[in-house]
């Protein structure tokens, strides 16, 4: 599948960085420093020319802009923070994004809470010969590990030198900064606490006996030969301080975090991922929401969430390639050549995992715990345009008025604090515009937390949107399944009813019915006792004939359920015949006619994927089009009647026009079953944009827009 190229100038480092992710597209590549280091590499040439709030991505749509009247403003540089329990949780877990950021020549910081001393035997699990256990060792061979991956992916060497110092911090202690001398806008902090040394184990001097109160204070680790001089001792609220500390120091527009809502198993009751992830993540997002309240100037901030331990046994989300370069990545870290190139007593890399650097799965996998909706951008009945996200923890709002002369202003933050990423809004009957979302209550004891499901809509046709209403939650406590609730999904069938959708924390569907007078019924499940447990966001839609259908996928296929006619329960779950997706799901009125349009992506590949539907759903899908080769990627396709959008291998935007997917229908040549998948015969022409975004894409048939890492609006026309 041919990719057409932006032709500027890209400089020999640019060319060096795309040709190690074996992508054609051309990226234009700056950095900054985070904690007061120049910046040695990247242009700084696209850090002084004037952009826009909302704004195209290449150079021809900026000047378009600048000539329709659009105020030119200066753009927030880019700069990440991740913060994470474990010295490997980013690399598992988090990458390819991390890679990207480290690509892309901005800043990124990323903050270990814990050592991840473990039981202190740095050793292949099962090794016949075994050293005698020494934490302190462990934690700094794992730092070494952490140290040669990252020095790895951003300059090819593993061996590039860190320059490393104590810093305080605001809670009274001390944390180690390092700093990569050849690329000094990337930094790594170590908190060095006591990790709990088990998933699911009772381990009281661990983050989740901090946070619930069983321990006052948790100790430190400290790693052989870290600068940090002496021990120390963190209440929770000296967490929460030194954390907030570091994001005022690190002045982040995107945070990378885990998933402080991951579920317990059905059987056991214990936890799905490890609990120094759940709860290392709440200590990140109390610290976020007292940063995002704090006074000063500091730019917006986005967040997203990532899934841990269960994506490994989920369809994997990586094409081959991506794979493969995660893989390198975590051998590096897992010391598997045993070269002692680091001259460290302790060891160069974590051994633990040496054996399998890949884990369960986890190498050809990555997952966003929410923020996949595409459905962020509504058109009022005037012709505006309203796109819709979430920064500093409230809802950001741009607007673009029907005069398609005039650019998007904002973004507008609204009150109300604590939203969750990933959104979603739909029209009402009357043209007014809804707003959907989840907030995060964090309170001030353990007992407080939790998580509701919230909606806001405007007063009038074009008005303003008044007060955050909660619809609350289907969960019985944060307790019975640590509040883990999807981010929503709602459709508007022709009768003018909404039905809001959750996955709950037991992989059921459960909704709402908003009655004719305004007020909404009780959470009632949608499936059935034998359905089978779904996973992600669900997705909904209405078709042409008014009726609303809901998608939600399970480990080997999709499921729907859907309205017989306007005004009808949504019935089901039925199957559609479909084969396994990445989870990640786009469900939209079939151009052609009665039914609906599904857009998924193939497990392993990244390739695209796309059925109709019958609207009665009574039927199974029609035979699957598959669009091979090209941009890979994961994550849901975005876009609208006009254009397709995907997140490429390398993490920027893809657009192509959504005429490709009819096309394709009657370009292919042989059978197949919706399980077996059909091929395009004509390769889609991708065009690449040059930032990298968070969330999902979306669009209508002007263009698509994506929140940018700078926390700013990207928006691309459709090519009239």
């Amino acid at each position: 599948m041919p990719v057409r190229r932006r032709l500027r100038p890209v400089s020999a480092l640019t060319t060096t960085a795309l040709v190690a992710g074996s992508f054609a597209g051309l990226l234009q590549l700056s950095s900054g420093s985070v904690f007061g280091a120049p910046a040695t590499n990247g242009s700084r040439a696209a850090e002084r020319t004037p952009s826009h709030e909302a704004k195209g991505t290449d150079g021809k749509t900026v000047r378009r802009a600048a000539n329709e009247g659009a105020e030119p403003v200066r753009t927030p540089d880019v700069s990440v923070a991740q913060i994470v329990a474990h010295p490997d949780d980013d690399l598992y877990f988090m990458n390819p994004d991390t890679a990207q950021s480290i690509r892309s020549g901005r800043p990124l910081t990323t903050v270990y809470l814990t050592s991840g001393e473990a039981d202190g035997v740095n050793a292949p699990r099962g090794a016949a010969e075994r050293p005698l256990p020494d934490k302190a060792g462990f934690a700094a061979a794992r730092q070494n590990g952490i140290r040669a991956a990252y020095a790895e992916m951003a300059t090819g060497s593993r061996t590039s030198p860190w320059d490393r110092v104590s810093i305080p911090t605001v809670g009274g202690g001390a944390a180690e900064l390092d700093t990569l001398r050849a690329a000094p806008q990337i930094s790594l902090v170590w908190l060095q606490l006591r990790e709990a040394g088990a998933i699911s184990a009772d381990r009281p001097h661990s983050l989740n006996g901090l946070w619930n109160g069983r321990v006052p204070v948790l100790a430190s680790q400290r790693a052989t030969g870290t600068p940090v001089a002496t021990d120390f001792t963190y209440s929770k609220h000296q967490v929460i301080e030194t954390l907030t500390g570091l994001l005022k120091r690190i002045r982040p527009t995107f945070v990378r975090m885990q998933d402080p809502t991951p579920g317990l198993h059905a059987e056991t009751g214990t936890f799905t991922d490890h609990q120094d992830h759940l709860y290392g993540a709440r200590f990140a997002q109390a610290a976020l929401e007292r940063y995002a309240a704090a006074s000063g100037s500091r730019p917006h901030f986005g967040v997203q969430n990532y899934l841990g331990y269960p994506t490994g046994s989920l369809p994997h989300t990586l094409d081959p390639e991506s794979a493969d370069a995660k893989l390198r990545t975590l051998r590096t870290y897992a010391w598997s050549d045993g070269i002692n190139d680091c001259a460290d007593p302790a060891g160069c890399g974590d051994l633990k995992v040496s054996a399998r650097p890949s884990g369960p799965g986890w190498t050809q996998t990555v997952r966003y715990a929410r923020g996949t909706s595409t459905s962020w951008v509504q058109r009022d009945t005037d012709g505006a345009l309203h796109a819709f996200s979430v920064l500093d923890g409230r809802l950001a709002v741009w607007t673009k008025p029907a005069d398609t002369a005039a650019g998007w202003r904002g973004p507008v933050l609204l009150p109300g604090e604590g939203l969750d990423s990933g959104v979603t809004s739909v029209r009402l009957p009357d043209g007014r515009i809804a707003v959907f979302g989840t907030r995060t209550t964090i309170g001030g004891s353990a007992r407080s937390y939790g998580r509701e499901v919230v909606t806001t809509e405007q007063t009038a046709r074009g008005g303003a949107f008044g007060p955050w209403r909660s619809l609350g939650t289907p969960e019985e406590s944060d307790a019975r399944g640590t509040s883990d609730i999807s981010a929503p999904t709602v459709a508007v069938d022709g009768t003018g009813r909404a039905t809001v959708v959750v996955r709950d924390s037991a992989h059921r569907l459960t909704a709402r019915d908003r009655r004719p007078d305004g007020d909404w019924s009780p959470w009632r499940q949608l499936s059935g006792p034998a359905a089978e447990a779904v996973y992600g966001d669900p997705v909904a839609t209405t078709d042409a004939a008014g009726r609303a259908h809901v998608f939600a996928g399970t480990a080997a296929t999709v499921l729907t359920w859907s309205q017989q006619h306007p005004g009808a329960p949504l019935d089901g779950p039925r199957p559609t015949g479909l084969p396994a997706t990445t989870l990640a799901l786009n469900a939209s009125p079939s151009p052609e006619g009665e039914g609906v349009r599904l857009w998924f992506r193939k497990p392993a590949s990244g390739d695209l994927r796309t059925a109709d539907l019958p609207g009665t759903g009574g039927g199974s899908a029609s035979q699957v089009t598959e669009l091979a080769g090209g941009v890979a990627g994961f994550g849901p396709v975005g876009g609208g009647p006009g254009m397709l959008a995907v997140r490429s291998r390398t993490g920027v935007l893809a657009t192509a026009p959504e005429a490709l997917g009819r096309a394709g229908r009657g370009g292919v040549t042989g059978t197949g079953t919706a399980g077996g998948g059909r091929t395009s015969a004509t390769a889609p022409l991708w065009t690449l944009q040059n930032f990298l975004f968070s969330g999902a894409p979306a669009g209508v048939v002007d263009g698509v827009a994506a929140v940018g890492l700078d926390g700013q609006l990207h928006w691309t026309p459709a090519v009239r």
